[in-house]
C-alpha cells in the first residue's frame, strides 16, 4: 500500500482516501484536465503510463511558452493582463462581496480577513499580473499547501509548482458484478509530482539508459490545481487561451521571414555583361569570362571587428552582377540591367495575418493600430469588438477566481471556521470583484442611467392616470422591493432634514441652478445639448406614504 504525500483533512484511512461513487458502469466525469486511470482489484496495483497524455501536455506548454515571446502575442497578452489585473490607484486589486451570505456580520468579518489573508499568501499586491499571466499563457497553475504541526494555525506558505513537472491522476477503482459487467466502485485522485519534469528524451538510447520516470504522490488537499477551463474534448487535455493563436502565429512569423527575404534578394538592381567570347571553346571561353570579371570586379568590403578594409574578389554570390558569355558574334559585349523587386512595399498579406492573429486572441483590432487613437466618446461608439473584449475579460477573470475560492476553502477549513461539507453551499453566495479602469463602463452607466430620468421625465403626466409611481420605479428604473423601501426611507428622511427642497420654491431654485450648471458646461461632439431632466418633478410628498 503506497501512501501520499503531504497533508490531508482530519485523519482519513487508505479506505477513506477513495471516493465513493454511485454505482454505474460510467466513470465520473472530471473537466479539469485529470488523467483517468483504471485500477484493477487492488488499486495501488498497476503501472502510470506517463508517455501519452502528460507528455503531450509538456509540448503543448513549451509551445504556448514559445509563442508568448512574439513581439504581437506578448503586446496582446500585456493588453489582456492590464485589463484583468488594472493598476489605477491605492484600492486593492480584487475584494470579496459577501452580501448575499446569509450569515452573522462577525462571521463576514472573519471570512473578509481571512480572505485578506489569503491575498497576502499570494503576494497578490506584488505578483498579481505574473500570477494572471503565467495562468493564461500555461492554461494552469499549481500551488502547493503548506501548515504546520497544527492545521488550526491554517495555511503557513504557497509555493508554486513548475506546470510541466506535475500532473492530477484520478484512479477509477472498477470490480466486476455476477453477471461480468464492470461497475465503478471509487475514485482517488491525487498529483503526481516528478522533479526532474516529464520531459521526453531525445532518442531511442538515452531512453534506454536513463532510468523511469518516478513521481511522488502528493495529496490531493496539498496541492491548489487551477486550470483554464478550456480543453480538447477528444484527449482531454487543458488547453491555454492561447491555443486558437498557434496556426495564425506560426504563419505570421514564416510570412513575415518569406518577405525579408523575398526583399533582400530582389530589392536590389544588378547589372548583366554580355561578354562577346566570338569562336573560343567552351573552356577558354568562360576563362576569358573569368578574366574580364576580375578585371573589372571590385569587391571593397570594411571588416566591423578589425576595422581594416579588405578586398573579397574570391566571394561572389547572388546579389552581385551577372557574367554571361555571348557567341556567333551577333552582338558585341553589352551591359545591360536587372530591374528590383517592383512590389516589395506590398504588405496586404502581413497585415491579414496580423489581424487574424489579433481576433484570435480576442483583441480589439484597433487596440494594435497605431494611427487608431484613443476615443473617449458615448459608448453607443464603441465598437462591437471592446464589448466582446470586455465580456471575455469578465469570463477569464471569474476562471482565474478559482484560485481565491480554493485557498480560501482550505483556510476556513483547516483554521475550523466552516465545516468541509458546508463550502458548496457558502461558495454560490461568495463573489469577487476587480479593480476596473475601463471608461467604457462608466460611459455605459451614465447614459443607461440619463435614459431612463428622461423616460421617467416623460411619463410625469401620465403618473396616476395611466402609470403608477411604483410602475415607473419597477418598469423604467428597475429597482427592487428593497430598493423601493429603501429609496422611500432615504427621501423621508430628507424631507425631515429639508423640507424647504420639497416646496415649490426650493424645486423652481433647484431647476434654475441645474440649467445654469448645464449652460456652462461644455457639451461633447455629437452629444444632445437637451437639458438634464428636472429633479423634484413627480417626487412623491415622503409624508403621505
Amino acid at each position: 500500500m503506497i501512501n501520499l504525500f503531504g497533508w490531508q483533512f482530519g485523519k482519513k484511512t487508505a479506505t477513506d482516501e477513495i471516493e465513493s461513487v454511485a454505482h454505474s458502469i460510467v466513470a465520473p466525469d472530471i473537466d479539469d484536465g485529470t488523467m483517468q486511470v483504471s485500477a484493477a482489484a487492488s488499486y495501488y496495483g498497476y503501472y502510470v503510463d506517463m508517455d501519452g497524455t502528460v507528455k503531450d501536455e509538456i509540448q503543448a506548454i513549451s509551445k504556448y511558452r514559445e509563442i508568448s515571446l512574439y513581439p504581437e502575442v506578448d503586446i496582446a497578452i500585456q493588453d489582456i493582463v492590464n485589463e484583468a489585473i488594472p493598476y489605477e490607484d491605492d484600492s486593492p486589486l480584487v475584494e470579496i462581496a459577501l452580501d448575499r451570505l446569509e450569515v452573522s456580520d462577525p462571521i463576514k468579518e472573519i471570512i473578509t480577513n481571512e480572505f485578506k489573508g489569503v491575498l497576502s499568501l499570494l503576494k497578490f499586491s506584488e505578483k498579481a499580473s505574473d500570477l494572471f499571466r503565467r495562468w493564461y499563457v500555461d492554461g494552469r497553475i499549481y500551488f502547493n499547501v503548506l501548515t504546520g504541526k497544527n492545521q488550526k494555525d491554517g495555511i503557513l506558505e504557497l509555493r508554486p509548482i513548475e506546470s510541466t513537472k506535475i500532473k492530477k491522476v484520478a484512479e477509477i477503482l472498477k470490480e466486476k458484478d455476477p453477471s461480468g459487467v464492470e461497475i465503478v466502485k471509487g475514485v482517488k485522485e491525487y498529483y503526481l509530482y516528478s522533479q526532474s519534469g516529464f520531459v521526453q528524451q531525445p532518442n531511442l538510447a538515452q531512453q534506454q539508459n536513463s532510468a523511469p520516470q518516478a513521481g511522488a504522490r502528493l495529496s490531493q488537499d496539498s496541492v491548489i490545481y487551477i486550470p483554464s477551463g478550456f480543453m480538447e474534448q477528444n484527449t482531454g487535455v487543458v488547453l491555454s487561451y492561447l491555443q486558437k493563436a498557434l496556426r495564425p502565429a506560426n504563419q505570421l512569423r514564416m510570412l513575415e521571414d518569406a518577405v525579408v527575404i523575398y526583399r533582400m534578394s530582389r530589392a536590389p538592381e544588378r547589372r548583366i555583361f554580355y561578354i562577346d567570347v566570338g569562336n573560343l571553346p567552351k573552356g577558354k571561353a568562360e576563362q576569358y569570362v573569368k578574366d574580364i570579371m576580375n578585371r573589372y570586379r571590385n569587391k571593397l568590403v570594411y571588416d566591423t571587428k578589425t576595422g581594416e578594409v579588405r578586398d573579397d574578389k574570391k566571394y561572389m554570390s547572388m546579389m552581385e552582377d551577372f557574367w554571361m558569355p555571348r557567341r556567333d558574334g551577333n552582338k558585341g559585349t553589352e551591359i545591360t540591367t536587372l530591374q528590383g523587386g517592383q512590389n516589395l512595399g506590398e504588405l496586404a498579406d502581413v497585415e491579414y495575418f496580423q489581424n487574424k492573429l489579433y481576433n484570435a486572441l480576442n483583441i480589439p483590432i484597433s487596440r494594435m493600430m497605431p494611427e487608431t487613437g484613443f476615443s473617449m466618446g458615448r459608448s453607443t461608439e464603441i465598437s462591437r469588438d471592446e464589448v466582446k473584449f470586455q465580456k471575455f475579460i469578465g469570463k477569464i477573470r471569474r476562471k482565474f477566481s478559482e484560485l481565491f475560492f480554493e485557498i480560501l476553502r482550505t483556510q476556513l477549513i483547516l483554521k475550523g471556521i466552516i465545516a468541509e461539507d458546508e463550502w458548496d453551499e457558502i461558495k454560490e453566495s461568495i463573489t469577487f470583484r476587480f479593480q476596473k479602469d475601463n471608461f467604457f463602463a462608466e460611459l455605459k452607466n451614465n447614459e443607461i442611467l440619463l435614459q431612463r430620468v428622461q423616460t421617467a421625465q416623460a411619463t410625469d403626466l401620465m403618473l396616476g392616470k395611466y402609470f403608477s409611481v411604483e410602475w415607473v420605479a419597477k418598469n423604467v428604473f428597475m429597482q427592487s422591493d428593497e430598493e423601493i423601501k429603501e429609496m422611500q426611507q432615504q427621501m423621508a428622511d430628507e424631507y425631515d432634514t429639508h423640507p424647504w427642497w420639497f416646496t415649490a420654491e426650493g424645486m423652481y431654485e433647484q431647476q434654475q441652478q441645474m440649467a445654469l450648471q448645464q449652460s456652462m458646461m461644455s457639451m461633447p461632439p455629437g452629444q444632445d445639448d437637451s437639458l438634464p431632466p428636472q429633479q423634484g418633478q413627480g417626487m412623491p410628498d415622503p409624508s403621505q406614504q
